[in-house]
């Protein structure tokens, strides 16, 4: 007996030791596409800013806002939910992904006929111009990217989503929207996201078919998609409640404040995405491995990998946060000057990113244990939401507020309303999760604290240089300065597997 508990242990730690190899492979990808995010997403700011203008890209923004809403919800949670169906299915696997994209083209097709014949919810502050009714036809290469992007993580093969998210996607939308700007400067940005999307969803595909092959034998049944929908309805919805949760800021500031606010808020917004990506590129390697472990009911192991992932999220994030939001004004002028009265928005959504870390590396375990109790947490956060933002805003009212800077003020109230709405939700599901799994979920550390603390001195100083310097020279030094306090500081010898190169017997593990 002693001898069957020793050799299940060493198996247990072999296969933890195993998952966590996977995960920092995977974190390692995704901090690569980071960088070229950041790298390709600059270009595309400063073209929107500087030669389009707000109010052009406020237009844009919200019209983008509903496509992509509408894409969320007809991927019907399969972007997370794929994972579990691979795990559990004994058909083909190929034969369970193309299950997967005929319901979500069925459920998308309902979306975009809608939006198609009622355009005027994509532009409710503009009247409709020549193609702009037909920017739903998007919501298909959208949703078929995700879903083949998740069947690719599912095989630990992130560098598909980061060659068709990071890099594809991102400079065929600025290359395009410099080029459409001289045939047409109404419909440039529009036409460039088009293309944008198009080209990635052909970018996905590649690998996927090379992957998992033609699905031959497989045949569409209604019955089956109809099963399949049900089953993951209320991980869409809670998908659909996660994502709105950073969309839902701009929407409600759409009410308030005028087009260009809105243009200038989504510059805000856009660079403050670019650390969100770190957190949301996690989850089709982290669901995998999840799926995985509760199958074998590894619980403590679920509680410790959540906990790893959620430091390295947070971590980085913090770091990249206090860079760009030290350096605001000058991040903002970059894309127009126009855009420098965002830098307050600017400064609450980067703490809104670093806010939401824990809930996210959590909800990446309820989505499986406890997926309707998790939804309805989500929809009660997006209901504080609802009532901070508007308090917020009506809470305005009693400042002494010129009229020309007021919009500016409503949008950091609604960047406000986000990052605490963010954080109670972090708090709630990383309580509830740790009751779940019987293990304590620990992402902060410490060595946090003495990382913000001095960089922030030393950003404190960047600031009061030119702003070409603070972008060239103090972005890098406050990223250097951070990490390093926290490679020596808050790293353990765990933690430094985030960074060391696989050896032969892991490259299985792509």
């Amino acid at each position: 007996m002693g001898a069957m508990l020793t050799t299940q242990n060493s198996t247990n730690l072999q296969g933890h030791d195993e998952d966590i190899a996977a995960l920092a492979k995977g974190g390692r990808t995704n901090v690569f596409g980071f960088l070229l995010r950041l790298a390709a997403r600059i270009p595309f700011l400063f073209i929107a800013g500087r030669y389009y203008g707000a109010e052009t890209l406020g237009r844009f923004a919200y019209a983008i806002l509903v496509v992509e809403f509408a894409a969320q919800l007809g991927t019907i949670g399969l972007r997370r939910g794929l994972a579990e169906m691979l795990s559990r299915d004994d058909r083909p696997q190929s034969h369970i992904v193309a299950d997967a994209i005929f319901v979500a083209l069925c459920v998308s097709f309902i979306g975009a006929a809608f939006f198609i014949d009622v355009p005027q919810i994509m532009f409710p502050n503009s009247g409709i111009n020549g193609m702009d009714r037909f920017l739903p036809l998007c919501i298909f290469a959208i949703v078929i990217t995700e879903i083949v992007l998740a069947a690719q993580a599912y095989k630990f093969d992130i560098a598909a989503s980061v060659r068709a998210r990071a890099v594809v996607e991102p400079w065929t939308i600025s290359i395009a929207a410099f080029a459409l700007f001289y045939y047409s400067a109404r419909d440039g940005l529009i036409l460039a996201y088009i293309a944008s999307i198009i080209a990635g969803m052909f970018t996905a595909l590649w690998p996927f078919m090379k992957s998992y092959g033609i699905p031959y034998g497989w045949r569409p049944s209604f019955s089956r998609s109809i099963m399949l929908a049900r089953r993951n309805l209320p991980l869409a919805i809670a998908d659909a409640a996660e994502w709105g949760s950073r969309r839902l800021d701009l929407a409600i500031l759409g009410l308030f404040a005028s087009p260009a606010i809105v243009g200038v808020y989504y510059g805000a917004q856009q660079v403050a995405s670019l650390p969100q990506k770190l957190k949301t590129s996690f989850d089709p390697i982290l669901g995998p491995v999840i799926t995985r472990n509760l199958k074998q009911n590894r619980l403590s192991d679920i509680a410790a990998q959540v906990s790893q992932v959620g430091f390295w999220i947070i971590g980085a994030q913090a770091g990249i946060a206090l860079a760009l939001g030290l350096t605001g004004d000058a991040v903002m002028s970059l894309i127009g000057p126009n855009f420098v009265g965002g830098t307050a928005a600017l400064a609450f959504l980067l703490a809104a990113e670093v806010a939401a870390a824990t809930a996210v590396v959590s909800e990446s375990a309820l989505i499986y244990m406890a997926r309707h109790r998790n939804l309805m947490i989500s929809l009660l956060i997006l209901g504080v939401q609802v009532i901070l933002s508007i308090g917020f805003i009506e809470g305005l009212a009693f400042f002494p507020i010129a009229e020309e800077v007021r919009g500016f003020y409503i949008a950091a109230a609604v960047a406000a309303a986000l990052m605490v709405s963010l954080g109670i939700s972090s708090i709630i599901k990383s309580i509830f999760l740790s009751k779940l799994l019987g293990a304590p979920i620990g992402v902060w550390r410490g060595a946090l604290l003495w990382a913000v603390a001095f960089t922030t001195v030393v950003g404190l100083l960047v600031t009061k240089l030119p702003e070409w310097a603070e972008l060239v020279f103090g972005i890098p030094l406050l990223l250097g300065i951070y990490g390093t306090i926290i490679w020596y500081r808050g790293f353990k010898e765990e933690d430094r597997i985030l960074f060391k190169k696989a050896k032969p017997a892991d490259e299985a593990v792509k």
